[in-house]
Order: structure tokens, then sequence, then C-alpha cells
């Protein structure tokens, strides 16, 4: 593998960049932060990236401590990536990065690709409080483990076990949280966001 590139600068920050300022490396560790994920899925999820650089981003994260490679026992017998402890500590840079940016979010582009659990870190980042959350959108159904210190931040599909709570709102809501136009708690106020369960998260929501 050749040698990683470096800015040769005596900075944390420039240390940083070495590591996670290649184009699409902290979009990758977005999708492992949902848990194992095979590389076909993390190809199906990062529309735009060639096999070959995402090839090299994820050889790279192995070299670099951010992630590994293990081969799942049978019946599935398949290869998944999965983020080191390192990698996970990640998550606020990615979420510092996502309200930093939000205010270019704007509106979507025809070209602009989306996929439902996108949407996570920036609610994650508006939870407060523990706990298991299905968010559904019309765009799919995804899971949030709110204040979660170790294990998978969010996943596809419905919870993997009776959510402290459900959350039900429209795609037009959810971009409108995540550009920070509206906060989580005025949505449920004006009806926006559905909140059900008996889960102190849900409680909160409701009456915040």
């Amino acid at each position: 593998m050749p040698p990683r590139r470096s800015y040769d600068q005596y900075c944390s920050a420039a240390r940083a960049l070495d590591v996670v300022g290649d184009r699409w490396t902290l979009l990758i560790v977005r999708e492992l932060l949902a848990g194992p994920r095979r590389y076909t899925d993390l190809h199906a999820d990062l529309p735009g990236v060639s096999t070959d650089v995402l090839a090299s981003r994820l050889k790279d994260m192995e070299r670099d401590g951010l992630a590994t490679r293990r081969r799942l026992p049978p019946p599935g017998a398949a290869f998944v990536y999965e983020l080191t402890s390192r990698g996970r500590e990640l998550l606020p840079v990615l979420q510092a990065l996502g309200e930093w940016g939000r205010s270019g979010l704007g509106e979507r582009r025809p070209t602009d690709a989306v996929r439902a659990h996108w949407f996570a870190l920036p609610l994650l980042r508006l939870l407060d409080g523990e706990g298991l959350v299905e968010v559904r959108l019309e765009e799919g159904l995804f899971h949030l483990h709110a204040g979660a210190e170790e294990g998978p931040v969010y996943g596809d599909g419905p919870a993997p076990g009776e959510p402290d709570a459900r959350l039900a709102l429209d795609t037009a809501t959810c971009t409108a949280v995540a550009r920070g136009e509206l906060s989580l708690t005025r949505a449920v106020r004006a009806g926006r966001v559905e909140v059900s369960g008996e889960g102190a998260l849900a409680k909160a929501l409701r009456e915040a």
C-alpha cells in the first residue's frame, strides 16, 4: 500500500485531515455508524463513488485504525466493514459538520440523491436523553440509538426491539428540522411530528 499523503504540518487539525480529509472518507464513516456493512451495501448508499475509490478508502481506513474488515459466520459468510472505537469517535465531528453545513443545505436539487437514514444524525443531535427511537419518513423507516456510547448509532428499517419513542413526519418537516428552520419540539407542538410510545423520550417530546 502506498504511503499516506500528509500535509506535513505539526498541527492537530492537519494531522486529522491527513486521515479523514480525503473525499468520501467521512461519508463512509457516516454509513458505518449504522454498524457492520457489506461492501455492496456501502456502495449502494454512497451514490457517486466509484468502486475503485471506495475500495481504496476502506483500505486506508483499515490502515489508519478507523475500520476493520471481518467475515460473518455461516450462513452469511460475507465480509463486512465496521468502525473501530477510534472511528466511532468521529460521530461528534460529523454532527458538528452537519450543524455547520445545514445553512448551505438549501432546497433539494434534481441531481441530489437521498436516503432516509441520512436524516439520522441531524435528528440524533436534537434528541435529549437515551433510548431507542423509530422514525418513519416517506423515503423509508430507520431507527436511532439516542445516547448510545458504543455500538451502532442508527440503522435502516424498524427498531430491533420495542422503541422508547416512534416519530412519524413528512420529508418537508424533516428537511426543515435538518436545516435548522424548525426545532423538533416546535414541530411536535404544531402537529407536524406524530409522537407515540411510553418511553421517557416520547414523554419528553410530547411535554416539551
